[in-house]
């Protein structure tokens, strides 16, 4: 018996150009490069340049995505765009990226799940793929949080960076076993209790500004292991796979010691793991599209490799995705 699966045809990524280092912030704020790297493993980060907006770096990284999949744009017929930084309060920043790519039939909306964006939007285009609704998808994980960012407060400003990632993909028509190539599971969790410990503290509805990231960065850490690994295991319990099936593990690059802390505790061999947060920062929905565009492009992840995708955000939100390339 047959199913249909949501197929990755292809990937790219987008990184502004300008470079902001751990030593030059340590020369506006009280830090030091050994302060962050210790606690984070970020090094540096990219930041958009003034005028560069999200859907920018979104358009870079769909037009990336559509040439290694060897598409043209017209072949899209549904655009999901995680961001936690859109260009406007509304129209969604995903119909910019639809009116540059010259596309003016079916559907594109932005998706709000802050750094498991990408997880999110993926499990959201692949339940249209698999009901029929469409036939491909772009999802893209698109941010600039440096606009969001208050830069004197070092315990957030030396974490974040911008910019975006994209994946093509189609749906198809597969075997309907565990090697079936495509998306074959995802979980996705919220809760809204937590929302103290990761937030912006502005918003249309209640300040009438952006506002600036606030966290709790600590209490963060505190849950961000065993949430992540929760979904995790559902998904290996979906599948009938285990960490030893899995060929290469992209988590949100967040904090190097939390990727590091899941990874052990889910027994998954360190030579598997993907890390990207010290070139790029936390990117926070494009931070898993970046990582597996360059896991990628240096041929680490191949055809018919199993990947693992995990991600975690303010509200909070975390969830897991289990792709066979």
């Amino acid at each position: 018996m047959t199913a249909k699966r949501s197929v990755v045809l292809g990937c790219g990524s987008y990184l502004p150009q300008k470079v902001l280092t751990n030593a030059e912030l340590a020369a506006r704020i009280d830090t030091s490069d050994e302060w962050i790297v210790q606690r984070t493993g970020i090094r540096e980060r990219h930041i958009a340049a003034e005028g560069e907006f999200t859907s920018d770096l979104a358009l870079h990284a769909a037009r990336a995505a559509l040439d290694h999949a060897g598409l043209d744009a017209q072949a899209i017929d549904l655009i999901v765009l995680a961001t936690s930084t859109p260009d406007n309060t509304f129209p969604a920043t995903a119909v910019a990226v639809q009116n540059g790519l010259g596309i003016n039939h079916g559907a594109a909306f932005d998706l709000q799940a802050v750094c498991s964006g990408f997880v999110f939007a993926l499990a959201t285009a692949d339940n249209f793929l698999r009901a029929g609704a469409y036939k491909r998808a772009l999802v893209i994980g698109a941010e600039t949080f440096s606009r969001i960012l208050d830069w004197n407060d070092r315990g957030t400003c030396v974490l974040f960076g911008d910019g975006a990632g994209a994946v093509v993909l189609e749906a198809q028509d597969q075997p309907g076993k565990p090697s079936d190539r495509g998306v074959l599971t995802t979980h996705l969790r919220s809760d809204g209790r937590h929302k103290a410990k990761l937030f912006v503290d502005g918003g249309p509805s209640t300040t009438q500004t952006v506002g600036h990231l606030r966290m709790e960065g600590r209490e963060v850490f505190k849950h961000a292991v065993g949430m992540i690994t929760d979904v995790i295991v559902d998904a290996f319990n979906a599948t009938g796979t285990t960490a030893e099936d899995i060929d290469w593990f992209i988590p949100h690059q967040a904090n190097k010691r939390i990727i590091d802390a899941s990874a052990h505790k889910l027994h998954i061999a360190p030579q598997k793991v993907v890390l990207t947060v010290d070139q790029h920062g936390n990117t926070s929905a494009a931070s898993i599209p970046l990582a597996l565009a360059v896991a990628v492009k240096d041929g680490r992840v191949k055809k018919g490799d199993l990947v693992l995708f995990e991600a975690m955000g303010g509200g909070f939100t975390w969830g897991s995705a289990l792709v066979r390339w």
